[in-house]
């Protein structure tokens, strides 16, 4: 992995990931991983009863794989420059993801400071989430800190 540091991150820059196509397991294993076997997401009868017509993902699904496909762009936009996430702001369920949308990410760094430690660094990048459709179906803000050049 390339070396990176906080300082080789500006505001505006640009990342957009790899997909990945929803699946009914990601579902029942995400259910079977949380205990969250909320009928919204696992009981197709129930859920066509709902204002959704059908079975729908996990938020927190979703918010996971979208951490995850981060590390599939290319370049990773880390390397190995991430100390520690520092977590999230602004986390909104925009429509909802099913079974067979193929979703992304396009994410954005919005800020910059530096840490209290000076070989430090504070980023925090938007994560916008987008279907198939090129529809947004979630957002959020998440920090990282990074090592800065000494």
């Amino acid at each position: 992995m390339k070396q990176k540091y906080w300082d080789d991150f500006k505001v505006g820059d640009k990342v957009m990931t790899r997909a990945v196509t929803i699946t009914e397991t990601h579902i029942v294993n995400w259910a079977s991983l949380t205990g969250d076997w909320y009928p919204l997401h696992v009981d197709e009868e129930y859920s066509k009863t709902t204002q959704f017509g059908g079975r729908i993902a996990h938020g927190p699904l979703t918010f996971g794989l979208a951490i995850g496909l981060m590390g599939t762009a290319d370049p990773n936009p880390f390397g190995d420059s991430v100390v520690a996430w520092l977590g999230l702001d602004k986390l909104r369920a925009l429509a909802p993801v099913r079974i067979g949308d193929t979703i992304h990410v396009e994410a954005e760094v919005v800020n910059k400071r530096e840490a209290k430690r000076k070989d430090r660094g504070i980023t925090i990048y938007k994560y916008v989430i987008k279907n198939q459709r090129d529809e947004e179906v979630m957002e959020f803000e998440s920090s990282f800190m990074m090592h800065r050049r000494q």
